[in-house]
């Protein structure tokens, strides 16, 4: 007797020769694989004309969503960003489209106007379009204006959300953002102007009054100032921070400093790109030996 499971309208049967274990092992492998994106039944990809916002993580293609695996494996043309887990894409069935929009920090650049165009474009075609950004689409990814564009347009959109930087990095290395005791909130804050810059949107004095923990993405070039802002606004020279470098990959780092100590800690662990910077109590909490 076959070891049976069902996805959608496919129905699967494993016989492994009067060994029903190894029956039922094979026909989870199968429907894990179906269900996950990662195996596709010929004819069975569904193709739905429109635009799906794929968050891809923060980086190691195995913390994609099932459903976002699955949306990026069905897709006709696939427009990925450098933050995307870009191993997935040599997983892409050979017919996809794949069109690379990376947005290298002072390099090549392709403008957000230009992304709604093809992902718009393409929909309009009748194509089945994954838009592959790396973290959460709408945590500082954009996510939101190719959204718009999308219903200006009259374009089906459907949002995957990925698991979102500032929490999973952090949770990954080992520091939590919040604890009992500790700390009672968490506040995410882009970092890529400086305090003071005229587009900046943060009120960094009150940011320095919060007590809880501080995480800032896209701040490595200006850490330094932003440590300068919350000193002058009341944080202690001796806050902990921790500065994790290439998040969930297997070049991952953490650097710890003080806020006092962060400038100079900075160069001389010659800290590049991208690194999410962790504030507060709770990197004592998870590195009491050294602070």
């Amino acid at each position: 007797t076959p070891a049976t499971g069902q996805d959608g309208d496919l129905t699967i049967a494993v016989l492994a020769n009067r060994d029903p274990r190894r029956s039922a092992g094979v026909r989870d492998r199968i429907l894990d694989g179906l269900r996950s994106g990662d195996l596709i039944a010929p004819h069975e990809r569904q193709r739905v004309p429109g635009v799906t916002l794929i968050g891809g993580g923060p980086g190691d293609p195995g913390l994609i969503s099932v459903a976002g695996r699955k949306a990026l494996m069905e897709a006709d043309i696939v427009v990925a960003d450098r933050l995307a887990p870009r191993e997935l894409l040599s997983e892409l069935p050979a017919d996809v489209e794949l069109v690379d929009v990376a947005k290298l920090p002072r390099g090549r650049s392709a403008q957000q106007e230009e992304i709604n165009r093809i992902i718009v474009e393409a929909a309009l075609e009748g194509k089945a379009v994954a838009r592959f950004k790396g973290g959460d689409n709408f945590i500082f990814g954009r996510g939101f204006e190719e959204v718009l564009a999308c219903r200006e347009a009259g374009v089906p959109v459907h949002v995957i959300p990925g698991l979102t930087s500032p929490v999973t990095v952090p949770g990954v290395a080992g520091i939590p953002v919040t604890h009992r005791g500790v700390a009672h909130e968490f506040t995410v804050i882009s970092g890529h102007v400086p305090p003071g810059d005229p587009t900046s949107l943060t009120n960094w004095s009150a940011v320095a009054g919060l007590g809880g923990t501080l995480v800032l993405l896209m701040a490595v070039q200006n850490a330094p100032a932003i440590a300068t802002a919350l000193l002058d606004g009341g944080r202690e020279p001796g806050t902990p921070v921790a500065v994790i470098c290439d998040g969930t990959m297997p070049t991952e780092r953490t650097v710890l400093a003080t806020l006092e100590t962060l400038e100079k800690t900075l160069a001389d662990e010659n800290v590049q790109p991208p690194a999410i910077i962790v504030v507060g109590e709770v990197v004592r909490v998870a590195h009491p030996d050294f602070f």
